[in-house]
């Protein structure tokens, strides 16, 4: 169940980028490819490590400018944290 949940949780941040094209492409990328990290570990059984304190940071760079999409990603930390990755 947490794996559905996580996967939901990373379509709907996925949403939520296409939604916000944030500004600056260094960070789009830099989240795009946090995002794959996390799901190719939940794909084939891998760890995603130094995925969380790399989406807090984006979570915090997108506070002001993308609020949704910030709470996605924590929203999406914290089941991470859950789910022991």
């Amino acid at each position: 169940m947490a794996g559905e949940n996580l996967r939901d949780l990373l379509a709907r941040v996925h949403e939520h980028l296409s939604a916000a094209a944030p500004a600056v492409q260094e960070e789009r990328q830099q989240l795009t490819t946090v995002l794959h990290d996390i799901e190719r570990a939940l794909g084939v059984g891998g760890e995603a490590s130094g995925s969380a304190p790399r989406l807090e940071q984006m979570a915090v760079r997108f506070q002001a400018t993308h609020p949704a999409l910030a709470g996605s990603l924590r929203q999406l930390i914290d089941l991470l944290g859950k789910a022991g990755i």
